[in-house]
This record gives structure tokens, C-alpha cells and sequence, in this order.
């Protein structure tokens, strides 16, 4: 299973918009130099973001995202479903899927799929932004840069 581009980038600017709003909107030209990202690239993610009311745009002077909660209300997998949709590494081992395998039923392979399934979102959904944002000023410094 791997993480898209989508998907990280995504990550890195919700982490990135925890550190630097300080009350204001952080406009996503800043992000995307920050981050070393192309901005064009980062417009199309934080409109999933918006859509998907994680972030909320401010317009005009002043202007651009904020979250829509505190940090510590998000987790690291509601942040990455929103960019890559289920984390399953194979369709079968979600559980809102049904499983169209004639093998299903004998199968016990779908077992190791299920068990790596949750052990990703053991970590994703009890990793919240708040801790990448504490985690990131402990190996960086305060400043968030």
C-alpha cells in the first residue's frame, strides 16, 4: 500500500496550517512555498480539504485557510481517506465492501489484508495533528519553519 502524493501533501498542509495561523488565515502561496510544493498543485487539494469541511477559505486582504477545529480534533486518517479514500490495502479487506471473490468464503489470505488494514489505521486514526504539530516543533524548533 502506498500513500499518494495527494494524500501527503495533504498532510503536510494541514500540518502546515496548524503551525502558522496563529488566529489569521495562512495563505496557501506561503504554504506551498514553505513546502516546496506548486501552488497550482496545492489548490486542488485544498479544495478536497474544504469540501470535506476540514479547512474553511478566507477571501480578500488577508485571506486564505484556516482549520475548522482545534489540531487535536483531527486525525492523521480522516486527513488522508479524504485524498485516498479507504486505506485497504485490497478491496476484500474492507469491510463496507463486499467481497464479489467466489473465494471468499475459503479464503484466509483476506485475514492478512485485514490485519494489516488495521494495523494502518491503528496508527492513522490515533495519531492526531495536534501531536505531528508537537512532534514537529520538538525536532524543529518553535518557529514551525
Amino acid at each position: 500500500m502506498k500513500i499518494s502524493t495527494k494524500g501527503r501533501y495533504a498532510l503536510r498542509l494541514m500540518l502546515d496550517v496548524a503551525l502558522h495561523s496563529h488566529g489569521a488565515a495562512v495563505p496557501l502561496r506561503d504554504v506551498a512555498q514553505r513546502q516546496d510544493i506548486s501552488d497550482k498543485y496545492l489548490e486542488q487539494i485544498v479544495t478536497q480539504l474544504s469540501r470535506a469541511g476540514l479547512v474553511r477559505s478566507v477571501r480578500g486582504a488577508g485571506g486564505g485557510y484556516l482549520l475548522t477545529r482545534e489540531p487535536e480534533e483531527y486525525t492523521v486518517g480522516e486527513i488522508l481517506r479524504v485524498l485516498e479514500g479507504n486505506l485497504a490495502p485490497v478491496s476484500c479487506a474492507d469491510s463496507d465492501d463486499v467481497c464479489r471473490c467466489s473465494r471468499a468464503d475459503r479464503c484466509v489470505t483476506v485475514e492478512v489484508w485485514r490485519d494489516i488494514q488495521a494495523a494502518v489505521s491503528g496508527v492513522v486514526d490515533n495519531l492526531t495533528l495536534a501531536e505531528l504539530v508537537r512532534r514537529h516543533r520538538e525536532k524543529c524548533g518553535q518557529t514551525g519553519e
